[in-house]
């Protein structure tokens, strides 16, 4: 039997396709894939965009403002001097793009103006920082991607 150029073609594309099909379906049933999503309550976190803006505009309105600063002993969060530290309250969210499972939280427990993360709790790559804090009933919240 002798194949033409044209059922050739055919013969290549219905390959090719098994091929594809073979491996999203196996990437769909395996669980060795994680298949996460970025949020895990993605809606109810839009619900509370606009009151996020508002904490973004109170820091961005402080005259020293919070710097986050990448340096050899980890990550430091620096607040302002002028504020009473122990009035302060809040968390750091660290979270990992790539990898939900790094994620993590750090309640803010003030002795100086500085908060430190040690390197050894942070992996290489990049995070998103969001500092969530209160002081004297205002609420406020700086974010910043930073690459270890």
């Amino acid at each position: 039997m002798k194949i033409n150029w044209g059922t050739g073609i055919v013969i290549a594309f219905a390959l090719f396709m098994t091929f594809i099909l073979y491996f999203v379906f196996k990437v769909q049933s395996d669980s060795q894939y994680d298949h996460e999503m970025v949020t895990e309550e993605y809606y109810k976190k839009e619900l509370n965009f606009q009151h996020q803006i508002d904490k973004q505009q109170n820091a961005n309105s402080l005259s020293e403002r919070v710097r986050i600063e990448s340096n050899n002993e980890g990550l430091l969060i620096v607040f302002p001097k002028d504020f009473d530290i122990t009035k302060i309250k809040g968390k750091v969210s660290l979270y990992r793009p790539s990898n939900q499972k790094l994620d993590f939280e750090v309640p803010i427990s003030l002795s100086t103006s500085n908060l430190l993360i040690p390197k050894t709790d942070l992996v290489g790559g990049r995070w998103d920082i969001a500092v969530e804090w209160e002081y004297e009933g205002k609420e406020y919240l700086n974010k910043k991607e930073v690459s270890l």
